[in-house]
């Protein structure tokens, strides 16, 4: 069913260049994100908003990268049709979660908690960035599903942490 879902998505050449382009964006491992989040700390204003979107980025890392992905072990669906013709290298890393799209949400989370208009913004290219997961035939919807949850839930905590240091901070 997921499969069948992937292939009913039209595929043009202007949108393989357009969702090459937000996949190059993203970087192979969300590297967008990171970016993002330092140059948020060269602002006062959004310095714990940096700093949440990094905090999420890590988290996303630690637990979706390296713990579920290697934990469930769950085959791309490139992996599953090797027929389809791919517009970027088959990964040989598993599937589920896609921390693409965690790595987007989570970010995009921490700032829109934070900043509404930026984050916005940040939540419009977090949804290119996921739905460019499943036009590039490299996660099954539901991978890319969990990964927005997982990277919200990320972004949350993240913004929690740096709130808690905020107001320990004022305190002290």
């Amino acid at each position: 069913m997921e499969l069948t879902f992937l292939y009913s998505i039209p595929r043009t050449e202007l949108l393989d260049g357009f969702f090459m382009f937000i996949t190059n964006l993203a970087g192979s491992y969300g590297q967008l994100w990171v970016i993002i989040g330092l140059i948020l700390l060269f602002f006062r204003k959004t310095r714990m908003t940096g700093i949440a979107v990094l905090i999420s980025y890590v988290c996303v890392f630690v637990f979706g990268q390296t713990i579920l992905k290697n934990l469930i072990s769950r085959p791309r669906p490139c992996q599953v049709d090797l027929d389809f013709p791919m517009l970027v290298a088959r990964p040989s890393s598993s599937s589920f979660p896609s921390t693409h799209s965690a790595w987007a949400f989570g970010g995009a989370t921490a700032i829109f908690m934070n900043h509404k208009k930026a984050g916005i913004a940040a939540f419009a290219v977090a949804a290119l960035i996921a739905f460019s997961r499943l036009y590039m035939f490299l996660h099954f919807p539901t991978d890319v599903l969990a990964g927005i949850l997982f990277g919200t839930c990320m972004g949350v905590v993240a913004v929690i942490i740096c709130r808690k240091i905020r107001m320990r901070r004022e305190k002290a």
